[in-house]
């Protein structure tokens, strides 16, 4: 399961704000920002960012030994 940090970096990297991810995902903003910031999120939320990100080309990286992350599909 994808971590709060991961989706504000994917977001970042696609260059966008909380607001634009949220009318993209129809979430609100508040719930995105609650997420990014350490509180718990429903399985269907995290979902809903989790397929956005990945169909818009961000690719997220497992804990690894070097921890969780994201990057760019090329």
């Amino acid at each position: 399961m994808i971590t709060g940090m991961q989706v504000r970096l994917g977001r970042t990297a696609l260059r966008l704000s909380v607001r634009d991810l949220a009318t993209k995902t129809g979430l609100t903003a508040n719930t995105i920002n609650r997420f990014e910031n350490g509180s718990d999120a429903k399985g269907s939320t995290i979902q809903k960012l989790q397929s956005y990100l990945e169909t818009s080309g961000v690719e997220f990286i497992a804990e690894n030994g070097g921890g969780v992350g994201v990057r760019l599909k090329k």
